[in-house]
């Protein structure tokens, strides 16, 4: 009989679901801000989404030092950990390059902000998503 090996999941812990789970909603409501100025042109919205963004790369870059912090801890590198590093890496940085873009005058930052929020919020959701799928899995015991 062939016994096949079995590796141990690495999972996040409870501090790091929360921080990964929480960028969503932040990255998600700069969108819908910047949506809403947009139709708007209330300098109010901009500035409601910059505060969103800085927030959501607080809890983004917490999320990325446990992602970094668990892809050294993984047996192995690649696959799921290393995708999943990469793109919250991915969203850390264009979160960032998103941030600068906010800071600029209100009617300078439209239409770049806009396009840059809803990218950085795509790669947020899937980040979470391949984050948060392999809580459950693993081996039974």
């Amino acid at each position: 009989m062939t016994t096949l090996p079995t590796y141990p999941v690495v999972r996040p812990g409870p501090l790091h679901g929360t921080l990964l789970a929480g960028t969503v909603p932040l990255f998600l409501g700069a969108l819908l801000s910047d949506i809403a100025y947009g139709q708007t042109y209330q300098i109010q919205w901009a500035n409601f989404a910059s505060w969103l963004i800085a927030g959501a790369l607080v809890f983004c870059g917490f999320a990325l030092l446990f992602a970094l912090v668990n892809l050294v801890r993984a047996e192995h590198k690649g696959g799921r950990p290393m995708a999943y590093f990469l793109l919250l890496l991915g969203t850390w940085v264009l979160g960032l390059v998103n941030a600068f873009q906010h800071a600029k005058d209100a009617y300078a930052m439209m239409p770049t902000g806009l396009v840059l929020s809803a990218i950085v919020t795509v790669l947020a959701i899937v980040a979470t998503w391949i984050g948060l799928t392999n809580l459950r899995s693993g081996v039974a015991r």
